[in-house]
């Protein structure tokens, strides 16, 4: 990572992430796909799940920000002892996080369901949906973090492999369990759940048999390092704010569903639909993002300046490319997106303005999500949650009510538009500060 021409590295460590995560955003997006043909009450419970969701998979992957820039930090710096401290104490923070949203699951699921809609449906479907995917969250925790430590030492083709094993179980199962397919029950909404933790836990087992067989930088053993406070902290100096950035998002999406049912349950299912869609533009960002950050943080411990600014302009290029790209899809054939849901006529003439309107952002997004992971591969994760916080609860939820209470229903769209300008501005302001602080005075 010291070496190697950036553009070139920087492509071989994230386009195996990118193409792993275009799988799972695609297994996302067929997940809904076969949960719409049960009714479009289905499809609503499972929107209604992704603020929980989505605070898992924040938890996760916050954590797993922490462990990536210690531990590429550590190994830049020629510190294997702290790397491998990193390492160990990141597989048990990742058991704690199950264990945390195993009380959730199983304290809170039915509060949640019944504080945001009375329709009995959309009840029972998201309780049994949401139950599952909780208290068996342990896979997708495992896998998340058996990744990080794949993708810190530059393995990143590996963890291509457990996101592509998880997503073709997926795909496989869903139908089976959903439809009852075969030899297999006939399981509804539960049967979506219960496909996602088993492709989940598969793809951790393989996660965590690569990295004790080929992932040679580091020593899997919480015999030889047991949790330890101090790379807990080390750990979560960068990953805490990460997280709160990613659970805002959480907060964000909750408020949104309530804001939208307040005109109908079909708005809160273009939502989620979007989501499902939007996954498939961005996880390839995120993919370029998780090849992008380790690079940074070891050039940042080497003090190699001339990297880490080539490694953003190339960064910067390949993320406008596919964001690019994603808007054009969505600006063209939005009635065909929506199709793929099984989408009614209500859906449609809701969705299609829905899914032009918040495309508008996605170039200016992609500036934003590459000066976020540059601050946190400068461990400053404080400034990226400021801009996350300011961007999805200052700006993005009182335009969307604003708009809601003067305007209409289409005019709530734009409230992303809106947000992701702010976004964009107070990420350069603090890129700036930090570019000045961090990196300009090193010599090249």
């Amino acid at each position: 990572m010291g070496t190697q021409p950036v553009g070139k590295l920087m492509m071989s460590m994230s386009l195996p992430i990118m193409i792993s995560m275009l799988v799972q955003a695609l297994y996302n997006i067929v997940d809904s796909v076969f949960v719409a043909k049960i009714s479009e009450d289905a499809l609503t419970a499972v929107s209604l799940a992704f603020p929980i969701q989505t605070l898992m998979i924040a938890v996760g992957a916050g954590t797993g920000v922490g462990i990536n820039a210690l531990l590429s930090k550590s190994l830049g710096e020629k510190n294997f002892e702290r790397a491998n401290r990193a390492a160990n104490n990141g597989v048990f923070l990742a058991f704690v996080s199950f264990l945390l949203f195993v009380v959730i699951g199983a304290c809170i699921t039915g509060v949640f369901y019944n504080v945001q809609t009375e329709n009995a449906d959309i009840r029972q479907y998201g309780k049994d949906y949401l139950y599952i995917v909780s208290i068996a969250s342990l896979g997708l925790f495992m896998q998340m973090t058996f990744e990080k430590l794949l993708q810190s030492t530059g393995k990143t083709i590996y963890s291509m492999y457990t996101q592509g094993l998880g997503a073709v179980v997926n795909l496989i199962l869903d139908p089976c369990l959903i439809f009852g397919w075969g030899p297999f029950p006939k399981m509804g909404v539960s049967g979506a759940a219960l496909a996602t933790v088993i492709g989940q836990c598969l793809a951790a087992l393989l996660g965590l048999v690569l990295n004790i067989r080929v992932n040679k930088e580091i020593k899997l053993s919480l015999k030889k390092y047991p949790p330890n406070t101090k790379t807990m902290k080390h750990i979560y100096a960068v990953g805490l704010p990460s997280i709160i950035m990613q659970s805002i998002g959480s907060v964000m999406t909750y408020s949104l569903n309530k804001i939208l049912i307040g005109y109908s349950e079909t708005a809160v299912a273009v939502l989620g639909v979007y989501f499902k869609l939007q996954s498939f533009i961005f996880m390839p960002v995120f993919g370029l993002n998780n090849g992008y950050i380790p690079i940074v943080a070891y050039n940042y411990g080497a003090r190699k300046k001339k990297r880490i600014i080539q490694a953003f302009k190339y960064g910067s290029l390949f993320a406008v490319s596919i964001m690019a790209v994603g808007m054009v899809m969505f600006l063209a054939i939005p009635d065909k997106l929506l199709g793929f849901f099984d989408a009614s006529e209500d859906m449609l003439s809701i969705g299609v303005p829905a899914l032009r309107i918040i495309s508008t952002h996605f170039v200016i997004a992609s500036f934003s999500i590459m000066m976020i992971s540059t601050l946190q591969a400068l461990s400053r994760g404080v400034d990226s949650m400021i801009v996350s916080f300011s961007r999805q609860i200052i700006v993005l939820l009182p335009a969307a009510y604003l708009l809601s209470k003067f305007v209409g229903l289409n005019a709530i769209w734009w409230a992303f538009p809106i947000a992701e300008v702010v976004s964009m501005s107070l990420c350069a302001l603090f890129l700036s500060k930090a570019y000045k602080k961090m990196i300009k005075p090193m010599e090249d």
